[in-house]
């Protein structure tokens, strides 16, 4: 169950934390927006783009 419920969790958290770099830039910190947007950019790049690499292959070799 849990493992159900997680992807929702992280998803919330993710969006949480861009709400709160959005919110920063609209009050006129600049820097603690760019600080992290780069921030969740790293964490895309080096956590979460190699598992979506690795689903869209699965899907594809699901279709063949």
């Amino acid at each position: 169950m849990f493992s159900a419920i997680f992807p929702f969790i992280h998803l919330g958290g993710l969006l949480a934390v861009l709400a709160y770099a959005v919110v920063s830039l609209v009050r006129g910190d600049v820097p603690r927006f760019g600080l992290i947007i780069a921030l969740l950019a790293i964490y895309y790049i080096f956590i979460l783009h190699p598992a979506v690499k690795k689903e869209i292959a699965r899907r594809r070799s699901l279709k063949k």
